[in-house]
């Protein structure tokens, strides 16, 4: 097999560790160049990852014969023109969630993708982590017999004080780089492992509401939704709370299965008094399984399960369940 060439477009945190070393630790996989504007920065993440050269414009990165295929762990607000820009110049692309902005835009990428003959995969890294293959393997095997409904779960505290205050709020809570806040920039990894798990969802209706009023967008959200495959589910996200915590619980037929798919605590299998638990260890680099899915469907073997297509549907839901609250605040 040939060595994947890649180059990353936005060297920030989400590259410290959780993506960034994959590319040079995936089997097959190199990284060749790393870009962000500010060159200072740029430098020092070259430097201190042995990446062979940095550079401050995207196109460097974009039009380099030696790279084969680019990350783009930009903001979500530029992700659409990254995306489009790589498919042009003939690039596999493999950008980070939230996809895009809208639905919208996330259905031009996949047919620009597709008109230039290249492939589009989405870091939903949960899909290709060991925890969450084991709660599919119990799904799958009949663990809890057959699968009626699922419960998620999320509740965090507000960002702190200092972070929402001199007139500088934090990107992901700022209107001018998202749709929904924490729900829009956090929430989609929930609904992209239920997808992955009980296929796509098919009827969605949400409610939200700014309860604590500490930030524009909503911090409260409760939502419905019916998977083609039967099963039924329901959802309550509230991020302005006393505590942290995060749970997804499957009922079936024979027992249930909770996991929790941000905290990582084990998996608990529920069937009448008996309680399994499975502590699974995550990889230090909790996208390099994902990123290996990649490399070898590059190459030609097997095929990532993270797509422009299976991420598109994420960010229809998520656009659906805040559709309401976002007209109503537009109003």
């Amino acid at each position: 097999m040939k060595e994947i060439r890649w180059g990353i477009i936005g060297c920030g945190d989400v590259t410290e560790v959780k993506s960034g070393p994959a590319f040079a630790k995936a089997t097959n996989s190199t990284l060749v160049a790393v870009m962000r504007r500010n060159s200072a920065l740029a430098e020092d993440y070259a430097r201190r990852h042995g990446v062979p050269r940095w550079h401050d414009d995207a196109e460097a990165i974009i039009g380099a014969p030696d790279i084969d295929a680019v990350y783009i762990a930009t903001r979500p607000d530029s992700h659409h023109d990254y995306t489009l820009r790589c498919a042009k110049a003939g690039k596999a692309v493999y950008v980070e969630k939230p996809m895009a902005m809208t639905h919208a835009q996330c259905q031009e990428m996949v047919a620009a993708c597709k008109a230039a003959n290249v492939p589009l995969f989405v870091a939903y890294y949960r899909r290709a982590m060991p925890y969450m293959l084991k709660v599919k393997d119990l799904l799958d095997g009949g663990a809890i017999g057959r699968v009626a409904a699922v419960q998620v779960r999320h509740f965090a505290r507000l960002p702190p004080v200092g972070e929402r205050t001199g007139g500088t709020l934090p990107w992901r809570v700022d209107p001018a780089f998202g749709n929904g806040g924490i729900f829009f920039e956090t929430v989609c990894h929930a609904i992209d492992i239920l997808d992955f798990f009980f296929g796509e969802i098919t009827g969605t209706r949400g409610f939200a509401a700014n309860v604590a009023g500490a930030y524009p967008p909503e911090d409260t959200v409760t939502a419905s939704f019916a998977f083609a495959s039967g099963v039924t589910g329901c959802g309550l996200w509230c991020f302005a709370t006393d505590r942290e915590s995060d749970e997804i619980e499957v009922v079936g037929t024979d027992g249930s299965l909770s996991f929790h798919p941000f905290s990582f605590l084990p998996i608990r299998l529920t069937r009448a008094s008996e309680v399994s638990e499975f502590p699974i260890v995550n990889p230090n680099h909790v996208q390099q399984p994902l990123i290996q899915t990649i490399v070898n469907e590059l190459n030609g073997v097997g095929r990532c399960p993270s797509t422009g297509l299976s991420a598109a549907r994420t960010a229809r839901v998520i656009e659906e369940i805040l559709k309401d609250y976002q007209a109503a605040v537009r109003r």
